[in-house]
């Protein structure tokens, strides 16, 4: 039997714009192995080859075909739900649009189906009235995820999930949401990559997102110490992860349960 990982970024493999010790050294040994992995990111803002851009930046060499982000989920959702094509207005940026775009979405600025909402800073309070003005009439809202902001002085984004807070204040609406950790990303990642749910593990640093997202799809799951998550808090959630690490470069393989 196969196994494969979805591995989480931000906090797992590095911080803002810094690597985290030992990650290249984790990911080459997956290559060098022939593992299946994908970058499972919510992240709708940046397109792939930026992604893989970033990577390279820090020392990791890999191809688009490792990176799944959530606008790839919202594309394919969508593309699903209406295979003969439909509307949407979007808040967001180029990985978004792109997704979009490449799954047959018609981008418009006036009487769409849906509205669309992902992570950006090009949008204005403006666009977002129109938007809510746009579901009050009966277009129906999605977002890409719900990540909070860091909430750290300077931030420089107000965070996805403030705006859709705000939407869904400003319409009485709640927004369907397509990224970690709905079930509706957690699958199509593990298909992506041609997996069976038995032959999936989950890396991430956030019990919230990928580790609940991880057991609630049945899959196998790590969390790494590296981002968000602390061992102190570990025993307030009702799940648990499959195994607890520092940091990637502490996973040894095989796994226990490969």
């Amino acid at each position: 039997m196969k196994h494969g990982l979805l591995i989480d970024m931000d906090g797992v493999i590095y911080s803002g714009e810094t690597l985290i010790e030992g990650a290249d050294i984790f990911i080459n040994n997956l290559l060098k192995n022939n593992i299946p992995f994908t970058f499972m990111t919510n992240n709708s803002q940046r397109t792939r080859i930026e992604t893989v851009r970033k990577l390279k930046r820090l020392g990791i060499e890999v191809t688009e075909d490792h990176v799944y982000n959530s606008a790839m989920a919202t594309g394919k959702f969508l593309g699903d739900q209406s295979p003969g094509g439909t509307t949407a207005y979007v808040l967001g940026e180029g990985g978004l649009l792109t997704s979009l775009h490449e799954n047959g979405i018609k981008l418009v600025d006036s009487d769409p189906e849906f509205v669309v909402l992902g992570e950006g800073r090009n949008f204005t309070l403006e666009m977002v009235q129109r938007a809510v003005d746009m579901i009050l009439a009966g277009a129906k809202f999605i977002t890409t995820n719900r990540d909070p902001s860091p909430k750290k002085p300077g931030w420089n984004n107000l965070g996805i999930a403030a705006t859709t807070a705000m939407i869904e204040e400003a319409t009485g609406r709640k927004a369907f949401v397509t990224g970690k950790p709905s079930p509706v990303m957690m699958r199509s990642a593990r298909k992506y990559l041609g997996l069976e749910t038995a032959e999936t593990t989950v890396v991430g640093d956030t019990m919230e997102t990928d580790i609940q997202g991880g057991v609630q799809m049945g899959y196998k799951t790590i969390l790494v110490l590296s981002g968000i998550a602390s061992k102190d808090t570990l025993s307030h959630y009702a799940f648990k992860p499959d195994l607890v690490v520092s940091s990637v470069d502490k996973i040894k393989f095989p796994l226990k349960w490969w």
